[in-house]
């Protein structure tokens, strides 16, 4: 059965395999596991009832991407409180207790979990854009990131190169108005993992034991276009770096 959800002949391109280019294809994934991964069918049944081609709404779309400990959450929650938006998660509410099941399969069939978490959202994302600002703590550009460095080994050089249409933005995904990276030095968001104390996913084991693979997914993140990621110096404090991304949101928009 692992076969029938593993990548397609050996010809094929794994990144091709691990990144569902659309949700027809993302459907089909999940077909194929549905049978021995009951979850797959729910989040299945949940993604049939998503309308096709959703349509943003009039207030700003705005994400915040980055690695964890860049202080990701934090300023979401604050950007969110500043404009009295909505926050929204991917994977959403609806489907992340299932996170844990789907982290343990292989990559294919994790990334189509986390594929579909985004067209999901994005139903989410249409009703909201229309009551409110929307800020959205992670959306396609990490599910595409940490695919790309998953999916390559070796050094940056070893990336798809910077045209690939590997870092292209579906064609039939919502996009958002503004994507910001939130990014810090190595060591410092080393030192603040260690001061949370919280337990971490296999993919931060290997952020923080593996350099290369840390570089890929930035480097990655970096090579994504239509929309691309502004980077931010999370590094500051939180009041600045809070400060550093209102602006930004504000010259975007000119508010």
């Amino acid at each position: 059965m692992l076969r029938r959800c593993a990548p397609g002949s050996p010809g094929s391109r794994p990144l091709r395999s691990a990144l569902p280019p659309s949700a027809t294809a993302l459907r089909r994934r999940l077909r194929q596991c549905a049978e021995r991964i009951p979850e797959a069918e729910a989040v299945l049944d949940l993604l049939e009832k998503c309308p096709e081609h959703q349509k943003k709404g009039g207030f700003p779309v705005i994400v915040l991407e980055g690695l964890d400990a860049t202080g990701k959450t934090t300023v979401t929650q604050a950007v969110t409180d500043t404009l009295n938006g909505i926050l929204l998660r991917s994977p959403p509410a609806c489907i992340s207790q299932w996170r844990i099941v789907f982290d343990d399969e292989p990559t294919p069939i994790k990334r189509a979990f986390y594929a579909a978490g985004n067209y999901i959202l994005a139903s989410e994302i249409a009703k909201a854009s229309a009551q409110a600002p929307v800020i959205i703590d992670r959306y396609w550009h990490s599910t595409a990131a940490y695919t790309i460095a998953t999916e390559t080994s070796g050094k940056v050089q070893d990336l798809p190169p910077v045209h690939d249409e590997v870092y292209q933005w579906p064609e039939d995904l919502l996009k958002p108005d503004l994507v910001l990276l939130l990014t810090v030095d190595p060591e410092e968001r080393v030192r603040r993992l260690q001061h949370r104390g919280l337990k971490k996913t296999k993919e931060e084991t290997e952020l923080e034991a593996n350099s290369l693979f840390r570089q890929r997914v930035e480097e990655s993140y970096r090579r994504m276009v239509n929309p691309v990621c502004q980077e931010v110096d999370a590094s500051p404090s939180k009041e600045e770096v809070l400060k550093n991304v209102l602006q930004l949101i504000k010259k975007h928009f000119a508010l």
